[in-house]
Order: structure tokens, then sequence, then C-alpha cells
């Protein structure tokens, strides 16, 4: 019979070593938009990730960035802005979420830093297919399904999409909270009852502060893509990965 060895004390050191430094690193989550609104709802949002002995997280705006992502232009225009920030931030940095349903830049600052980057419309979605076999979307404009789709289409997910609806509102809009749940829960039970949805992703990050609202009227789960992205990033720190 073979015998199990204590864990030899100077390996146990250097793994406790290193999950420090880890530890002591930031999740950094850029808004890429410069609506400092958004950001503040954002970070309210992320309380619940928050915890002692958790990697600090930082929310960030870019300030060059537009006063809301909605175009494939806006897109366009903070993916260098985006590399250039987190470059400078790469010290400090445990992982990067960027926080826009576009996942602008998300490639190129992957390319940029040697961090775990995540977006958050790839992690919502790769959530949401853990919660349920149909997925829906809720958009703010119809010109943002397009631009949706085509990342749907990368990550291989059509087939479990059942469906992409819009709210019609721009980001700005997003401030009359109890007019944007309105729409949403609108918009959401179209996609569960006619769509055939049975979990539903919020489309941007500026709807973050309404979705426990969101989940408790329609009835099934709700992601809150940010919050999915920064759950993911706070795995990729603790365990190295």
């Amino acid at each position: 019979m073979g015998h199990f060895s204590e864990p030899r004390p100077v390996l146990v050191g250097l793994f406790d070593t290193a999950l420090k430094r880890v530890m002591a690193s930031s999740i950094i989550v850029i808004n890429p938009n410069s609506n400092e609104a958004v950001t503040a709802g954002i970070d309210t949002a992320l309380a619940p990730l928050r915890m002692a002995g958790g990697p600090e997280i930082r929310c960030l705006t870019l300030k060059e960035g537009p006063p809301g992502i909605q175009s494939q232009y806006d897109v366009e225009s903070v993916t260098l802005p985006l590399a250039r920030l987190a470059k400078t931030l790469e010290s400090d940095a445990g992982a990067f979420v960027i926080a826009c349903f576009s996942d602008p830049g998300l490639h190129v600052v992957r390319e940029a830093v040697k961090r775990p980057v995540l977006g958050i419309a790839e992690c919502g979605v790769l959530t949401a297919l853990t919660m349920g076999h149909r997925f829906g979307v809720i958009a703010i404009l119809k010109a943002s399904i397009v631009r949706h789709h085509r990342i749907w289409g990368a990550m291989g997910v059509t087939d479990r999409l059942a469906g992409e609806r819009s709210i019609d509102m721009g980001v700005a809009e997003l401030a009359d909270r109890e007019r944007t749940l309105g729409r949403m829960i609108e918009v959401g039970t179209k996609l569960r009852d006619d769509d055939g949805a049975n979990t539903i992703v919020m489309g941007c990050a500026g709807m973050a502060p309404l979705r426990a609202q969101l989940q408790e009227a329609l009835g099934i789960p709700v992601v809150e893509p940010t919050q999915a992205a920064v759950t993911m990033a706070i795995g990729r720190v603790r365990l190295g990965w």
C-alpha cells in the first residue's frame, strides 16, 4: 500500500505566497462609454461579489468613449483607447472586464496585456447556457441586434438563441429606470412566451441595476452580464487560470 505524504512546507509556502500576490491584484471593470451614471450602476450591481479575502473590484470609465456605444462606429472608436488604458493598469490587474455588451476591443486588449480579459456579452451568454436550454437577449436598440448576432455566430451558439428583441431606448434613456423596467418586462415576456426563452440575458451594462426586479417579474433566470463576467474573473484570479 502506498502512503500519502504531507504537503511539503516549501511548496505550501510558495502556493500561499502566490495566492496572496494574486489576491492583491484588482479585477478592473472598464465601462467603455463616458457615461458615469452607467459606471455607478455597474459598481452597485457588483456589490454582492465583493468579499473579504477576495480580489478588489474596481470600476472605471473610459473618458474618451462616446456617451453610449450604440453603433459599430462607436465600438471601433473605443478599441485602441481600451487597449492603451489596460496597458497602463496591467501591473495592478489580476483580470480585466470590458463592460459593454458589444465586447468592444476584446481581442485587441487580450493581445495587449498578459492578464485575463473578459467580455460581458461572451460571459453573459455562456452563463445563460448553464441555466436553460434556450436564451433570449434584451437589446437596447434594433440596430444592436445585428451586431450581437455576429457575436453569437462567432461563439457558435445561434442554435440555442431563442430570440433577441429591443426595448428601443438609447443608453442615456436608461436613466429613467421605471420606464426602462417596464419595457424590459414587456420585451422579456415576449421572449419567454412567444420565443420560448427559458433564461434571459440583459443586453446592455446600463440595465445592471434592474436585474433582480426583472427576474422577479418574469419568473425565469435573468443574467446581468457584467456580474457574470466578474464572477468568472474572480475564479480566474483565484485559480491562476
